[in-house]
């Protein structure tokens, strides 16, 4: 059966603004995320969805707004967001010179999972990421894809309530992004889990999201449905990338600075 969204809001917020030496990146931007909603925030590198996501998980202070991840206030509560939330970033998170189950016990320890429980989680974290044959064996001679879902199973740890993924499938070649997102679905459908995830990449914001914000220049341009938004272009046989079009004035593509061209290439080697 469909997996059936609640109600409630566990994210809300409200004129979120981040300005760096006078650039604002993220331009008071509201919106909210619905309990075990994929919320998908689809834009170019530069449109700010990687400062809001560090807002959010409380790694950057917004300079104006704010808002709540699932009732704690993320500016004012920033160690009561940490225990619920788990993140998976653009850069590699994992130490390849430890074993698969040596990363999963740091992050358990990082993590303050009961002791008596660390074990247990891990080999139940490694199973539902078909990854237990590779329990002893060194990350760095990991393919990218596993790479990814290691850093997932890390992030899933200690059974956060929102998991934020930067990015999740940066490098990956098709198969394994469809593989990546299997296990990311039978997560959000088994548990519940609310996953909000940036991309660029317009079939996966299409195939995996329940609701999609499109992010432009610091402000979001347009946010519903995906069906909804080709609606709205009053266009016959719409796709995504005729709403983005329609609604942002630009073709999607990578842009941003040389760093973000560098960090993006950089990401997509180690993993391929």
């Amino acid at each position: 059966m469909p997996y059936t969204l609640p109600s409630n809001n566990i994210i809300v917020v409200e004129n979120l603004t981040k300005r760096f030496n006078g650039f604002t990146a993220v331009d008071a931007i509201s919106f909210n995320v619905k309990r075990g909603e994929i919320f998908a925030f689809l834009g170019p590198n530069g449109a700010g969805k990687t400062t809001t996501i560090r807002m959010l998980i409380t790694l950057l202070v917004p300079t104006n707004g704010g808002g709540t991840i699932d009732g704690h206030n993320f500016v004012h509560n920033p160690a009561e967001v940490r225990k619920i939330i788990g993140y998976v970033p653009q850069m590699i998170s994992v130490d390849g010179t430890l074993t698969a189950y040596e990363n999963l016990m740091l992050m358990a320890r990082l993590y303050d999972v009961p002791s008596n429980e660390r074990d247990e989680r891990i080999k139940e974290i490694l199973s539902f990421l078909k990854l237990e044959k590779y329990t002893n064996s060194l990350v760095r001679t990991f393919s990218g894809g596993m790479i990814r879902k290691l850093e997932i199973g890390q992030a899933i740890l200690h059974r956060p309530r929102i998991l934020f993924l930067d990015e999740p499938t940066l490098g990956l070649d098709p198969i394994t992004r469809q593989n990546v997102w299997e296990h990311l679905l039978e997560l959000r459908d088994t548990f519940g889990t609310t996953i909000f995830f940036s991309t660029h990449y317009m079939e996966e914001t299409e195939a995996m999201s329940s609701r999609v914000a499109i992010m432009q220049s610091g402000k979001i341009a347009i946010m519903g449905k995906v069906s909804e938004l080709k609606e709205k272009t009053n266009m016959k046989n719409a796709t995504l990338q005729d709403a983005f079009i329609f609604f942002t004035g630009n073709v999607l593509e990578e842009t941003g600075n040389i760093r973000d061209i560098k960090r993006t290439r950089e990401i997509a080697r180690k993993l391929g």
